[in-house]
């Protein structure tokens, strides 16, 4: 591929992404007026949030098979077209049970798309934490994005409008991808399903030295992050007293370090090795949402976005260190496992914030993530000083 049409293939997965993790960031800013319209509770929500998270989660694996058998292109065409059209099932869903199912539904086509994109920029950029770095961006762009965007349709039209902005973005991306993106040619098109689902290879992959440890700090940072991004604009107004308008705002700020941070993070994994990296940001993480309880005013909350975004982009130094441990021919099935395994692990983020809010508060559910994000950096210091070789 020429540098032109490589870096062509780079913009459009990141736009891409964006379209997937729109769709889902769309749904946090409006909660509240969710809760209210359905009569539920925050362990309610917490269970559709975390259901929408666990099947994210579960799709990366089969995604990974599928694109070795018909190309990464076709499978991400699925998940851009098929994430447009759940957005507006769901804002259609006439009782809390059908709005469950619908972000269930969106929660498995928007995750067929980031370990394929991965495994496609494998194939085109040496530079791969880098590369992972600018197109995880995508994510941080939805999130400066659809909180002001949601929050602003929610306040004035309803929740439903809100969450069906996804489609206005998703169609064009889809035919701008469809457009500049070849198709690519597949890495198993002749071996049979069955074959890529036996047990044995894959205990195997998921309990090599190289794998476990990234998987542990992959699982616990996952679940913060995904508690994070699903009740931060509902804790800051329950526990800190915000407007709606100022709490997406805040939200929105989040987005924008994670954005930044995440490919600078990508960089300084391919310059002062992934472990590092991943630290950083694991510290960063937990004294960012820390601050988020006990830091003083607008300028605690300044220092947590700060911190708690960097802290937050721990994926783009982590992945890369994933596909340093798997072969060539093992990066599409192989990296789509291990994304499903720390996803739907993850996932709970939703319903342990939700439930530990309900039970205790939001400045203790908050701490309890504060705690996670520390146990993380905790298990990467031990294991450098202990040089254990995981």
């Amino acid at each position: 591929m020429s540098w032109q049409y490589r870096h062509t293939v780079l913009s459009l997965c990141m736009l891409a992404f964006l379209v997937t993790y729109f769709a889902r960031l769309a749904i946090s800013p409006v909660v509240p007026l969710i809760v209210d319209d359905f009569a539920v509770s925050n362990t309610a929500i917490g269970v559709a949030l975390s259901g929408m998270w666990l099947a994210y989660g579960a799709a990366q694996f089969p995604s990974g098979v599928l694109a070795d058998r018909h190309g990464e292109r076709l499978v991400i065409l699925v998940a851009v077209g098929g994430t447009a059209a759940m957005s507006v099932v769901l804002a259609l869903a006439p009782v809390f049970p059908a709005f469950v199912l619908a972000a269930v539904l969106l929660g498995l086509v928007a995750g067929l798309h980031y370990a394929v994109a991965t495994t496609l920029l494998s194939r085109t950029f040496d530079d791969l934490g880098t590369a992972i770095g600018l197109h995880s961006v995508g994510g941080p762009l939805a999130g400066l994005v659809a909180p002001v965007a949601a929050a602003w349709v929610g306040v004035r039209f309803g929740w439903r409008p809100a969450v069906a902005l996804a489609a206005l973005v998703g169609v064009p991306v889809f035919l701008l991808f469809a457009w500049r993106v070849r198709p690519t040619e597949p890495r198993r098109p002749d071996q049979p399903m069955r074959e890529r689902f036996a047990l044995a290879p894959l205990v195997e992959l998921l309990s090599r030295p190289s794998v476990l440890l990234p998987l542990f700090v992959a699982m616990t940072g996952t679940y913060v992050v995904q508690g994070v991004m699903s009740f931060l604009p509902t804790f800051l107004v329950e526990f800190r007293g915000y407007s709606p308008s100022l709490a997406a705002g805040v939200f929105s700020a989040f987005f924008v370090v994670r954005a930044v941070a995440q490919v600078g993070l990508g960089r300084l994994s391919d310059r002062a090795g992934r472990d590092v990296a991943i630290g950083s940001a694991m510290l960063a993480g937990a004294v960012g949402i820390a601050a988020f309880v006990f830091g003083p005013g607008l300028a605690g909350v300044a220092v947590a976005v700060l911190l708690a975004g960097s802290g937050a982009s721990f994926f783009s130094a982590i992945d890369p260190r994933f596909m340093d441990a798997l072969s060539d021919a093992e990066r599409g099935a192989g990296f789509g496992l291990v994304r499903t395994v720390y996803t739907v692990i993850g996932s709970a983020g939703s319903f342990g914030v939700g439930l530990a809010a309900d039970l205790f508060g939001w400045g203790v559910s908050f701490g309890i993530l504060a705690v996670l994000f520390g146990t993380t950096f905790a298990a990467l210091v031990a294991n450098w000083a202990l040089g254990t070789g995981y």
